[in-house]
């Protein structure tokens, strides 16, 4: 526990998003202006995505790759679920609304993943490149389901559910990410070889200047916020952890090596605040973006780059026990 939690606070990475939200609590004007968040985004993903298209071009497909998608494709659907029981009874939301957060808490953070990836490669821990395929199987189940649950048998207008799969399927994220995992797998350690100074070297860097813009977006929202109250705060820093653990769980239940285990985890984790809050607003307007984006956004977030990425690398070395220490 203790080295897991070393890595993490003394990762330049985690650092630069403690700088974020110190510089947001203080009310400093630093901002990273809004095309080169977005720019860095997309260049998080690209990289992401095509490091591991690479890595399983040289492991090749195998059993549990399809049992490790099958198994991210049943939890994204599934941990609405629990989130929707939870937000209805203890968090006292209205249906639509619990419906809209539970979406937000079977999908995935691609940052909250990237990061966890980094850190598992700091405690000599690496994830194996088929998680990234894991990553973007996860993103869109989650929100079918929060759909059904908010909704029932009610499902709108033809032309706004079909805009709405179109915005789930086709965003930017799963476009990018599946994209470029396939030009990663045809490319193979060669061709990438070409691109690797691009993708490779700066990697690090944006990701440190990506988290620190983060922080300041996490924490101006929560200052203003007025809709969360102290039920679901403990709801966003509980489920995440609960979620985690059982990841870490299925993981190691279906045969994934520690890191990937520990990856796996972290994506059970995580909570979406960019693809699902954009199909929200499409499928529920009338749902309050001031619950589910500040409960993912600015407690969820944080609280999984700063902790509980940490908790779910000590567990998964717990289960595995002294065989499962090193990879």
């Amino acid at each position: 526990m203790d080295v897991s939690a070393l890595q993490t606070f003394t990762s330049p990475v985690v650092l630069f998003f403690i700088l974020g939200l110190f510089a947001a609590f203080v009310r400093s004007d630093l901002a990273i202006p809004e095309a080169i968040a977005k720019g860095m985004s997309l260049y998080l993903m690209a990289a992401i995505g095509l490091k591991g298209g690479v890595a399983v071009a040289e492991s090749g497909l195998s059993p549990l790759v399809a049992v490790a998608l099958l198994a991210g494709i049943v939890a994204s659907f599934l941990l609405p679920l629990i989130a929707y029981v939870v937000l209805k009874g203890f968090g006292k939301l209205d249906r639509l609304n619990a419906g809209a957060v539970a979406a937000h808490y079977g999908s995935v953070s691609v940052v909250t993943y990237v990061t966890a990836v980094e850190i598992l490669e700091l405690s000599a821990l690496p994830a194996a490149g088929f998680m990234v395929a894991v990553l973007a199987a996860m993103e869109t189940p989650a929100i079918l389901s929060g759909l059904m649950l908010a909704k029932g048998g009610n499902d709108g207008e033809k032309g706004n559910r079909g805009e709405m799969l179109r915005e789930v399927f086709l965003n930017a994220s799963v476009v990018l990410l599946l994209g470029a995992f396939g030009i990663g797998m045809i490319a193979g350690p060669s061709g990438f070889a070409e691109v690797s100074p691009f993708f490779q070297a700066g990697f690090k860097g944006v990701l440190c200047l990506f988290l620190l813009d983060m922080g300041l977006i996490a924490a101006r929202r929560i200052m203003a916020s007025r809709s969360i109250t102290w039920r679901l705060t403990v709801i966003a820093i509980l489920l995440p952890v609960f979620n985690g653990a059982l990841g870490v769980l299925v993981g190691t239940a279906i045969g994934l090596d520690v890191g990937s285990t520990a990856a796996f985890g972290v994506l059970c984790a995580s909570a979406s605040y960019i693809a699902v809050p954009a199909a929200m607003r499409l499928a529920l307007p009338e749902a309050d973006p001031g619950v589910y984006l500040t409960m993912s956004l600015s407690i969820t977030f944080p609280f999984n780059i700063l902790i509980n990425i940490g908790l779910l690398t000590a567990f998964a070395q717990a289960i595995a026990g002294p065989a499962g220490a090193l990879p």
